[in-house]
């Protein structure tokens, strides 16, 4: 967990961090990325499934210890077949396996005519009575501009950043998911008490979505 002296300097050096991307943390100072993995990490409850988990499964693999399953649509760079699910909205897991799913920076990327399907297979594999789901989502300008800024990134210093571009986005994917979208699609879903918290290192312009599973799909 960062201490609150570090979180300091990410939030004043935010622009910095913005503009000169970068996965891992350097200059003394936090990725946008692994920023978000620590948010998340710290809402997980156990056993945890990361949706859309891209390259090297980094988030189960360095920031929870192993302890879960990380899964994608395509065969980035450091995943296996253990990794690879063609169809999210249709897991290959049993009802209540896991005790968080985490769906970090994506929810925009899954079609749009799928999203609710895939909500819904979220729901059925989280344990009943505790089981959360988890989503980061950053402001629609905000999000407009990082995928701007990490194309032209790429383009110029002929870096790797763009995992969007490496995969290929498909015509019913967008740029970012609304709030309003994220509620009513994680209520009719099934999860209730869902709670939003920005994160104020990255200037409010970033924000975690946690949902919970209280009861079975037909109670």
């Amino acid at each position: 967990m960062q201490s609150t002296r570090q979180r300091v300097k990410d939030f004043l050096a935010f622009p910095l961090r913005a503009v000169a991307i970068f996965e891992n943390d350097r200059w003394g100072l936090s990725s946008l990325r692994s920023e978000r993995f620590e948010y998340c990490a710290a809402e997980v409850r156990g056993y945890c499934l990361d949706l859309g988990c891209g390259r090297g499964n980094r988030f189960i693999t360095e920031y929870l210890g192993g302890n879960g399953l990380g899964v994608d649509v395509f065969p980035y760079e450091g995943l296996g077949p253990q990794n690879i699910v063609p169809d999210p909205s249709h897991l290959p897991y049993d009802d209540g396996t896991f005790d968080s799913v985490a769906l970090i920076a994506n929810l925009n990327h899954i079609p749009r005519p799928i999203r609710d399907a895939e909500l819904a297979e979220c729901f059925r594999v989280l344990k009943v009575g505790g089981g959360n789901i988890i989503v980061t989502m950053g402001a629609p300008g905000a999000e407009l501009l990082a995928h701007l800024a990490v194309f032209l990134h790429d383009m110029v210093f002929k870096t790797r950043h763009d995992v969007d571009h490496e995969r290929g986005m498909k015509a019913d994917e967008e740029y970012f998911v609304r709030e309003g979208e994220i509620r009513n699609r994680l209520a009719r879903a099934g999860f209730v008490n869902v709670t939003k918290r920005r994160f104020w290192t990255q200037w409010w312009l970033n924000a975690i979505y946690v949902g919970w599973k209280a009861r079975g799909p037909h109670e």
